[in-house]
């Protein structure tokens, strides 16, 4: 089990580096952007990167779920090879027919998605779903190969190219929120083009070969995950769409830098979605697998639950720090709700390898279609009243109802042994410290920050006290202390 944690360390090291680097340089970048982008032009922005992902989920034709779960059912390399090959070339001439017949109604379609027109911006987000799509699976061939180095080479390069390009485009030139579109989406093709230069063997120079992954059998593994991951990410999109129609582009503009300030919990997650699939299909023993992915999921919940915590009672003071210009700052009430809703959505990525380990992802859609509901029905009734918390919210609570659904659809199919004691310890302890120290401390001047960060280192000794930790972890904490401090006497 210890060396399964290990693995799963090492790759999510290697997931987050890029995203680390993303984040700091975004966070350190946001008050350059939010003074030269008005928060409508944000809003703008952010409503179509929305749009892209929900057509890449589409467009995929659950062809990168399939991938992942088949590469490991054969050990032959031709065969592997031939798997990429297919997938690969697949995914391309779905692609481009797409964007092809999406680029023409450019201005209609800026308008039904941003309530402005705006065909220019629409016509570089959809050069993003081309290039955003491929790179996904791109990257999925050296996840399966565990080639971390050459990830994370991929993850910081376009980082850097990204944010190097928006600076020239924003600052040097003042093209705006235009110029932080053609940055992203064009930053993603370039490094898209060089990693399939790599790959180019695996791609191009095997003969086809004839494996039980048809892609009658791929397409039945992975189309059923596609509604279910369209729901799933359609909250998302539902609550750009009903604050950019209902509020106008600047409240979208403010929920978007929520986002951004949510990014601690959202590159936790992401590495988390990257790391864990690869490492928990590769475990063949059933009732390993079982254990392991109760573990991971305390864990799991143990970092996301403190990161939020941090997040919610440090939000107004990290705004007025990052995006003091006007119009922004109203962005942090929604910022507890988002973190918490970007951690929940963790959780459905558990549920979801636990369905494709099984092979029961036709189970997927009915959880994910009932959070859909749940969501666009609290968004009627919460945003006209809270506005972006309400979307919040909204998000929080579809969350827990997909959660809910899809435990009691696929319990049985593989019973996972979750420890729902230490979860709700969890919840008790972090929750109840972070909303009393939200509603009893000041919310402005540095003694209520420094109130509040005694709270949040607080959490961790407070989960100790309380029995959180079980006797074997504290020894395995220990040995590493003393590792890291014998290493540390040396050097």
């Amino acid at each position: 089990m210890a060396g399964y944690l290990k693995r799963l360390l090492n790759s999510l090291g290697a997931y987050q580096i890029a995203s680390i680097i993303q984040k700091l340089l975004a966070v350190a970048l946001l008050p350059v952007y939010t003074g030269r982008i008005a928060s409508a032009g944000y809003g703008i922005v952010e409503t179509l990167a929305t749009f892209v992902i929900f057509v890449s989920i589409v467009l995929r034709f659950g062809i990168i779920e399939a991938f992942l779960r088949y590469y490991f059912m054969d050990k032959d390399r031709e065969r592997q090879d031939a798997l990429v090959r297919r997938s690969v070339l697949f995914l391309i001439a779905t692609t481009t027919l797409a964007c092809l017949v999406l680029v023409i109604p450019a201005g209609p379609l800026a308008r039904l998605i941003t309530s402005e027109h705006v065909p220019a911006a629409f016509r570089v987000s959809v050069l993003g779903i081309w290039s955003f799509t491929n790179l996904e699976l791109a990257q999925a061939v050296l996840r399966v190969d565990e080639r971390l180095k050459a990830y994370a080479i991929c993850g910081i390069t376009n980082v850097l190219l990204t944010v190097s390009t928006s600076v020239v485009l924003v600052v040097g030139f003042g093209d705006g929120y235009i110029g932080l579109l053609i940055a992203n989406y064009g930053a993603t093709t370039l490094v898209l083009l060089g990693l399939w230069w790599t790959l180019r063997e695996r791609i191009l120079n095997h003969p086809e070969t004839h494996t039980a992954d048809s892609f009658r059998t791929l397409f039945r593994f992975g189309l059923p995950t596609v509604p279910a991951e369209a729901s799933a990410y359609a909250l998302s999109v539902a609550d750009r769409q009903y604050i950019v129609h209902q509020s106008g582009a600047s409240a979208a503009g403010r929920y978007a830098i929520a986002v951004k300030v949510a990014g601690a919990i959202i590159f936790i997650v992401q590495a988390f979605q990257y790391a864990f699939p690869p490492l928990a299909y590769s475990v063949k023993d059933d009732a390993q697998a079982a254990r392991l992915y109760g573990l991971v999921t305390t864990y799991y919940a143990l970092v996301t639950g403190w990161v939020v915590a941090a997040l919610t009672l440090e939000s107004r003071y990290i705004i007025r720090f990052l995006a003091p210009h006007a119009g922004y700052f109203g962005a942090y009430r929604a910022i507890p709700w988002v973190s918490l809703g970007w951690a929940l959505y963790g959780l459905w990525v558990v549920l979801l390898v636990i369905a494709g380990r099984a092979k029961v992802t036709s189970r997927n859609f009915p959880a994910a279609f009932i959070g859909l509901v749940v969501n666009v029905v609290l968004l009627l009734v919460l945003v006209p009243r809270y506005g972006i918390a309400g979307a919040g919210i909204a998000l929080c609570g579809a969350y827990v109802a997909m959660l809910a659904a899809m435990h009691l659809l696929i319990r049985r199919a593989f019973p996972v042994n979750f420890e729902w004691r230490r979860l709700t310890h969890l919840v008790v302890v972090v929750g109840g410290l972070a909303v009393a120290a939200d509603l009893l401390l000041p919310t402005s001047g540095l003694a209520g920050f420094l109130e509040r960060t005694v709270v949040v280192a607080a959490i961790p000794p407070a989960l100790w006290v309380t029995g959180f930790l079980h006797k074997a972890e504290l020894e395995q904490g220990l040995a590493v202390a003393r590792k890291l401090r014998a290493r540390l006497g040396a050097a």
